[in-house]
């Protein structure tokens, strides 16, 4: 992994401007911020029903009536992290809960938000949910469209005994359904003459005047020479997206970024040229009612099984693709048979189990994209048809050439690894089944299928496991510059913590991504966050700060400490690398700084482990 060579591997590497600058620091007692634009998110619990916009205008979250009032905390240029020195803005926005207007073009798009209830246009979820007071409980329609009904307490027990299946939902359905319109999170394709392409509730044909409605909202923005982004009503986000003939919608009332919601209407239009490639919009230009439904006949599964990923795969926004744990030598074979393999005229050789990368290799100069990479693994995964027999079927690689077929060759080597062999001949079968054949004798040969079966049933990274950092349990060690040395309480408190629930200081989750591989390890989910609820929830979270790091018009920021009565989020982004953390809402902050430094350190002591490393093309 790259790294520049005058930097530290820590967070603490920079100095404060008052204190003695010859003073001897602490590597493990603080963060300091080098750069010029960072921020600090503190949120604080409150029953204020209200949106805070933050001065400056780096950071705007809006949230419900019964969420926290957000604060941020800006620091000046150069300054330690020290909580006393942080000056705290509020800056209290009111907001009707019927939806507020604002509205606003940025480089000729229309952001909208109507003054709208969300019954007056037909849909009348509120935030998805249906509730009433009865013995019976709540009932809730989940986004998988699960009604449920959750009795007290038991509401994590209950979504994980839901087990989810791929393949279209509640087929019966259409836009007059009240339960249809009770789900929290809609996608609709469309074309540019309002036939329907895709609904992921309901069936399409039945929706054809809802298209014809979202197709008119779309075209009297653009007759007005403006691009319509999203349109704001309550608790609801539509989202657009506009692909030459091709529309794409979302109707969310999940909270997450409009920024989140767009990149997954990218992947969805990527998971479509994947299939037709680019080049069906010539049949657009040739006849403008062309009806596209009949070309995706029989990829329901493949559309609701991308979805699906949007609420457990950081890969659909972090743009990096994971590796399987497992030792340096291993993974060396594995690469080795197919680099000889590559240079026999395949374009990409590709071997994964379930989403998670063995090892890859390509031709020269040949580049693959992280996001073409999760939507291959997708349609394979999703495609009861590739584990039954070796399969030879066409497939587009949108960042790749969105205009042009490869040829994918894919065989299942055991019931969770598959080998994919990607070439330009459509008449290379006979030649990929041959490697293939090579390819499995050796990895059978030289154990790499027994260590991925054993990696499999390991698991990844544990929070339980990261390592005690000793200096902290010395109160000798120099205070670092303009930063308090441990007390005695504070020592006791991270002991304590130590051996909780989780891992040191009250760590329950990470993700590590690294920029030059772009590549992330990210830890097995702790004891904390055992149902798939829980986990839904922290991974809108990352989301959330995610979009916020990574903000054009306010930031991009280095670092941000989120506070509420679920985690303590804390996020640091350098050249290098970019951390997201979650904590014990509880969690000191001086505590979770040291304990991210660990984190890293623990990262790059495992590298050769959890990355694929080495000269590889694969560079983007």
């Amino acid at each position: 992994m790259a790294s520049d060579s005058n930097s530290s591997p820590s967070i603490t590497d920079c100095t404060d401007q008052n204190p003695n600058p010859n003073e001897v620091t602490d590597h493990l007692t603080t963060l300091a911020i080098t750069e010029s634009e960072n921020a600090i998110v503190d949120e604080v619990d409150s029953n204020q029903e209200d949106s805070v916009d933050i001065a400056n205008g780096s950071l705007d979250v809006n949230y419900d009536q019964n969420d926290d009032t957000q604060v941020e905390e800006e620091l000046p240029t150069g300054s330690v992290l020290v909580s006393a020195e942080v000056e705290v803005v509020e800056d209290v926005r009111e907001r009707n809960s019927s939806g507020g207007v604002d509205n606003g073009i940025d480089n000729s798009e229309h952001e909208i938000d109507v003054r709208l209830s969300p019954s007056s246009s037909g849909y009348a979820g509120e935030r998805g949910t249906s509730s009433a007071t009865s013995n019976s409980g709540i009932e809730e329609v989940e986004e998988d469209g699960n009604v449920i009904t959750l009795q007290d307490s038991s509401i994590d027990a209950v979504a994980d005994s839901a087990s989810w299946v791929p393949g279209k939902r509640h087929v019966d359905e259409d836009d007059a359904s009240v339960s249809w319109r009770k789900r929290k999170k809609h996608f609709f394709v469309l074309s540019h003459s309002g036939k329907p392409i895709y609904s992921r509730y309901g069936d399409e044909h039945k929706l054809a005047g809802f298209s014809a409605t979202l197709q008119a909202i779309i075209s009297f923005v653009e007759n007005g020479g403006d691009n319509v982004k999203f349109v704001r009503a309550g608790k609801h986000q539509v989202v657009f997206l506009v692909k030459g003939p091709i529309y794409l919608v979302c109707i969310s009332c999940t909270e997450e970024p409009q920024e989140a919601l767009k990149a997954q209407l990218e992947l969805i239009y990527g998971q479509m040229l994947l299939i037709l490639t680019k080049s069906v919009n010539r049949c657009f230009e040739k006849n403008p009612k062309f009806d596209m439904t009949p070309l995706l006949g029989g990829t329901d599964s493949v559309f609701s099984s991308l979805i699906h990923a949007f609420s457990w795969n950081p890969a659909t926004f972090l743009h990096a693709y994971t590796c399987l744990p497992l030792a340096y030598p291993t993974r060396q074979a594995a690469g080795a048979v197919l680099q000889d393999v590559a240079e026999s005229g395949v374009l990409f050789a590709i071997l994964m189990c379930k989403h998670k990368v063995i090892s890859l290799v390509g031709a020269q100069k040949a580049s693959l994209h992280p996001d073409d990479m999760l939507l291959l693994a997708n349609f394979v995964l999703s495609s009861e048809s590739f584990r039954t027999s070796e399969s030879f079927s066409p497939i587009c690689l949108p960042r790749y050439n969105p205009m042009a077929f490869l040829y994918s060759y894919v065989h299942y080597l055991d019931v969770d690894t598959y080998l994919m062999l990607l070439t330009t001949s459509s008449d290379a079968f006979y030649h990929l089944k041959d490697c293939r054949i090579r390819i499995e004798t050796v990895l059978v040969k030289s154990n790499v299928l027994s260590e991925v079966q054993r990696s499999m049933l390991d698991g990844g990274l544990h929070v339980e496991d990261l390592p005690i950092d000793p200096s902290l349990r010395s109160l000798s060690l120099s205070p670092h510059l303009g930063q308090e040395r441990l007390t005695t309480d504070s020592l006791e408190r991270f002991i304590e913590v130590d051996h909780g629930i989780g891992g040191p200081a009250g760590l329950w989750h990470f993700i590590y991504r690294s920029i030059y591989l772009d590549q992330y390890v990210s830890s097995e989910f702790s004891s904390p966050i055992n149902s798939s609820r829980q986990q839904k929830r922290l991974y809108r979270a990352y989301q959330k700060v995610y979009a916020s790091m990574h903000d054009g018009g306010t930031g991009p920021h280095k670092t941000q400490f989120r506070r509420d009565e679920n985690y303590v989020i804390l996020c640091w982004i350098t050249q290098d690398f970019e951390l997201y953390a979650a904590f014990d809402p509880l969690a000191d902050k001086a505590l979770a700084i040291k304990t991210c430094n660990r984190v890293c350190q623990w990262v790059r002591d495992l590298e050769n482990e959890i990355f694929l490393l080495g000269s590889s093309p694969f560079s983007w």
